[in-house]
């Protein structure tokens, strides 16, 4: 089956450019776009697309009140958005992302990079690279936590295990599963165990909510 898509940038010829990529792809369909969060909302409750590619800075309604309101749309089948961002401009990526947003991508990124990116968040997984992912919390983490959302983490934090807390730590600051196996002295598909034993104990989404978790909640802090 192909991976439906929604293009959302208030730029045509960036719409244009990313439809004539992703749609050159078998395995991918562009069923639609639109040019502010308000059309990106409608489009996604009328064309149920697996994933919405999102740009932040758009007219009306921007990006991050966009992705928040279609991922509380209450759907069955909620898309999974991925935001295009400049990264160096875009100072609500972070919110973005605590808003439920899969990952992210550079809008100056090769075309294979894209397509993969598609790929990758329709199956399911965050896409967050590791050397992007210590660039982003350092810029956008610093900010204080609320005394009721740190009192939620520290319950939540109580029931993992020692190793567990290891992989979360690992994971906030960037570590590939092959890295992680690496520093733990175990296997890869020891630490994709661990990995969703900590998404299912702490109510995570995917790896991308684990990163915002770990430094709200105080497992790791930016600059250490």
């Amino acid at each position: 089956m192909s991976v439906r898509v929604l293009v959302v940038d208030d730029q045509a010829l960036v719409r244009a450019g990313l439809g004539v990529i992703l749609g050159a792809q078998p395995d991918i369909e562009v069923v639609g776009e639109a040019a502010d969060g308000f059309e990106a909302v409608e489009a996604a409750g009328r064309l149920r697309p697996d994933v919405v590619l999102m740009d932040i800075r758009m007219p009306r309604l921007d990006g991050l009140e966009a992705t928040r309101r279609i991922l509380e749309a209450g759907a069955e089948a909620r898309p999974r958005v991925m935001i295009l961002t400049t990264f160096d401009t875009d100072e609500h990526v972070f919110e973005a992302l605590r808003a439920g947003a899969s990952g992210f991508l550079l809008k100056d990124a090769p075309r294979e990079q894209l397509v993969q990116a598609v790929r990758t968040v329709a199956a399911g997984e965050a896409l967050l690279a590791p050397s992007v992912t210590r660039r982003l919390i350092e810029q956008f983490s610093r900010r204080p936590v609320r005394n009721e959302r740190s009192t939620a983490a520290a319950g939540a934090l109580s029931s993992l295990t020692a190793r567990e807390r290891e992989v979360l730590d690992a994971m906030a600051r960037g570590l590939s599963n092959a890295e992680m196996a690496a520093a733990l002295f175990v296997g890869e598909a020891t630490v994709k165990s661990h990995v969703a034993h900590v998404l299912m104990k702490l109510g995570l989404r995917d790896r991308v909510q684990a990163v915002i978790f770990a430094y709200e909640s105080g497992v790791v802090t930016p600059g250490e």
